[in-house]
């Protein structure tokens, strides 16, 4: 319930601060388990890419949010989980598997920050990883503005993408940077179309 009326909250954030233009709904499956991949710009990101789909979206955070007091309690109830970043983090993995083979949706940002730029950053290996274990699609997402109060954002949705070709395999580092770099190939065709 608490996740649905912040979601509907955030809906009418965007829609009326952020007049946020939308392509590509289609593109998101209904049901079934599946990894949103996005840029990452601002704040607004995880919130913006969670009132896409009408379902439930487990985002990866970063650990130090859940040692502030308040967040600690509220992200579990906003179904997000911790990470510990620039390590490979083998129980935020095995949740993400968890949820993927559940059927459900993660969210995920392969550049592990966000850009203080908004130019894209080298996308870490871990969403190839989970990419491949889960065998479930992945939908590259592009957000293009600056998240200015009344400056219009746009959000761009690409067709799912997958990686059977690596299935089953002993994946090595390279294999997985080329995953990650393929995704992040996709997330950036979508951003220059504006």
């Amino acid at each position: 319930m608490f996740y649905w009326v912040v979601r509907q909250i955030f809906v009418l954030i965007f829609k009326f601060l952020f007049r946020w233009e939308i392509a590509g709904r289609e593109h998101l499956p209904r049901e079934g388990g599946c990894i949103l991949c996005s840029n990452h710009i601002s704040w607004w990101d995880p919130p913006l890419v969670g009132c896409l789909t009408e379902r439930i979206v487990h985002f990866m955070s970063k650990e130090e949010m859940f040692q502030i007091p308040v967040f600690s309690k509220v992200m579990p109830l906003l179904h997000a989980f911790p990470v510990r970043r620039n390590s490979a983090d083998r129980r935020a993995i095995r949740r993400a598997l968890e949820i993927l083979k559940s059927g459900e949706v993660l969210g995920i940002f392969p550049e592990g920050t966000r850009s203080r730029t908004e130019e894209l950053l080298v996308p870490h290996s871990g969403v190839a990883l989970i990419a491949i274990k889960s065998e479930v699609p992945v939908v590259p997402i592009a957000i293009i503005g600056s998240f200015k109060i009344l400056r219009q954002i746009k959000v761009r949705i690409g067709a799912p993408i997958s990686f059977p070709e690596y299935y089953g395999l002993k994946n090595k580092a390279e294999q997985l940077e080329e995953v990650a770099g393929k995704i992040m190939q996709e997330i950036d065709r979508l951003r220059k179309r504006g």
